[in-house]
């Protein structure tokens, strides 16, 4: 047991570093620890989805703060970015359709940065975003945990079923990067150039 509670609060500690330096695939993270759950003992993974859930909220938490710190003088700093692009948007959406947008931008690589960066210079109030955080980052760890358990329920052995479980990931994780860059290069030709 305390091996599992040790394994569960690095993966907190791994996805809540991941929220703050995006460089961490927190994600890939996520279904492998669900993948080996699901081979030990079933109800673990319900705490490696909360692991995650609360590793994400607190990181997002942290990296919001930060942004609505200095967040301003950095997008004025942003090569190219014009005022009238997109990041324009992003506040609207935030406050409209929160829990979507929130849980959208952590799906799509390197989108959540600049959802959480457009959302603390528009000043979305710090109480409205823990709340709508909160759902979205559940339900991320949801899905990746579910890629995790489909890859268990696939292979028999652990291991097999944590590297397709991060192969997953990371193939889902490119193909809606690249469907992304095609829908921006539709929307605004002049991007892409």
């Amino acid at each position: 047991m305390t091996a599992t509670l040790g394994a569960l609060g690095s993966l907190l500690l791994v996805v809540l570093l991941g929220s703050v330096v995006p460089v961490v695939p927190t994600g890939a993270a996520v279904s492998g620890a669900a993948a080996l759950a699901a081979h030990q003992h079933p109800v673990t993974v319900v705490l490696v989805v909360l692991a995650g859930a609360v590793g994400a909220y607190v990181g997002d938490l942290a990296t919001f703060r930060l942004l609505g710190w200095g967040g301003g003088s950095m997008a004025r700093r942003v090569p190219g970015l014009r005022a009238d692009q997109r990041i324009d948007r992003v506040p609207v959406r935030v406050r409209e359709a929160r829990v979507s947008t929130l849980l959208v931008s952590r799906l799509i690589p390197g989108g959540r940065i600049p959802v959480l960066l457009a959302a603390a210079v528009a000043g979305l109030a710090w109480r409205r975003f823990a709340v709508a955080n909160a759902p979205a980052s559940l339900l991320w760890s949801v899905l990746y945990a579910a890629i995790g358990v489909l890859g268990r329920a696939v292979f028999p052995e652990p291991w097999e079923s944590v590297v397709v479980a991060i192969l997953l990931v990371v193939v889902i994780s490119q193909a809606l990067g690249w469907l992304n860059r095609r829908r921006a290069a539709r929307e605004d030709p002049l991007a892409t150039q």
